[in-house]
């Protein structure tokens, strides 16, 4: 039996029409709105591989050339194929990786080398996977595939902006040993915020493999630094980043601007492999921990599920990285969002207290001091 559910479509984003050149300029805004530029006074993504599990990868385009190492076709695990390369998939690997070669489109770790994974074919029509079977009859889906593919083939973070409404326990599987492997997962949380049943209910259907644990789920801000109306908003959303109006490479050449959570997950991506080129021990969780607590424009109750935890701040999060490391140097001077403040005090030794049970011990000793003297007084007064 089909599980309809199991479509894992990317559309989560749109092009919205040519960006006007020169395109650095349009792209500022976004380096800004992440702190991008004083990030890279510290790293620039080197040592780093970001997998992008998507359409298949342009890498003719002058800003990834000689940077992008292709993967099988992650849809079947039976037939090998090449896939064509996607528009999709392109645009998503610049935003992450882009080397701004002849003054084309920066990306966010320019440092950082691709890891092309196949599993959708955006040329055709409903820009989807078949449907797979389900989980019952199915060892693996393709993303599971890639995501194992991924840990296997030394990707230290894995983009995903892509996704579907079904859970699959061989995707968890697999989220898991990724994770296992120290390899940090970003996802697109999907633009469901203005469906009719976000309307009604007041939060999103839940996109996977954002909301599966230990994934990093990415809502879509705008230029404002608010949430984009068709951002989904659930409890997967940990973090948010630009999402509106960002520029893309096209496909071969050129520039237009995108519209969706397919562009903010892409961005966080970026940041997390900055993270991990210049802390390349730290553990995934460790990564979404610097990203949400050193967020900008943090909700007024710390968190909410349209936004997380606020918009990502990348020199921040490295500084944010490093206290979590022990050391204490500030990578990024001035970008201490925290004060050091004090030391916690030690917990206490477990068991009962010392000084409690001297005090208790006196007292029965007094009591029975006591108790004896009483005794004492009765018998003598007796014998007269």
């Amino acid at each position: 039996m089909l599980s309809a559910v199991r479509v894992v479509t990317a559309a989560l984003l749109v092009f919205t029409g040519p960006a006007a050149d020169p395109v650095r300029d349009q792209q500022q805004w976004v380096l800004d709105a992440l702190n991008i530029e004083q990030a890279w006074s510290v790293t620039k993504g080197e040592g780093v591989t970001v997998a992008v599990v998507d359409s298949a990868v342009d890498r003719e385009v002058k800003e990834l050339k000689g940077r992008v190492n292709a993967g099988p076709d992650m849809t079947t695990g039976t037939v090998e194929r090449e896939l064509p390369a996607g528009k999709h998939g392109t645009a998503m690997a610049a935003l992450i990786a882009g080397s701004g070669e002849g003054d084309g489109l920066i990306g966010v770790a320019p440092g950082a080398r691709i890891l092309s994974l196949p599993m959708i074919i955006d040329d055709e029509p409903g820009f989807a996977v078949p449907p797979q079977a389900s989980d019952d009859m199915v060892a693996e889906s393709p993303l599971a595939r890639a995501l194992r593919y991924a840990a296997n083939h030394g990707a230290q973070v894995v983009s995903m902006s892509i996704g579907s409404y079904g859970p699959l326990r061989s995707e968890r599987e697999a989220v898991s040993y990724a994770l296992g492997k120290g390899v940090v997962l970003v996802a697109a949380v999907g633009n469901d915020g203005l469906t009719e049943y976000a309307k009604e209910k007041g939060t999103s259907y839940w996109s996977f493999p954002a909301g599966y644990p230990g994934v990093i789920g990415v809502a879509a801000t705008d230029k404002q630094g608010k949430r984009a109306t068709f951002s989904s908003d659930n409890l997967s959303v940990l973090v948010s980043a630009p999402g509106v109006d960002v520029p893309v490479v096209k496909r071969k050449s050129g520039y237009e601007l995108s519209e969706g959570t397919s562009s903010a997950a892409a961005l966080v991506a970026g940041v997390a492999a900055l993270i991990k080129s210049r802390y390349p021990a730290l553990r995934p969780e460790q990564v979404a921990q610097a990203l949400s607590s050193s967020a900008r424009g943090r909700p007024a109750a710390g968190y909410d599920d349209q936004t997380g935890f606020g918009v990502v701040d990348a020199a921040a999060a490295l500084n944010a990285a490093e206290r979590l490391t022990g050391a204490q140097r500030s990578v990024a001077p001035g970008m201490e969002h925290f004060g050091q403040g004090e030391d916690s005090p030690v917990p206490e030794r477990p068991g009962p207290d010392p000084l409690r049970l001297w005090l208790y011990g006196g007292g029965v000793l007094v009591a029975l001091i006591m108790f004896c003297g009483a005794i004492v007084v009765l018998n003598q007064r007796k014998e007269e």
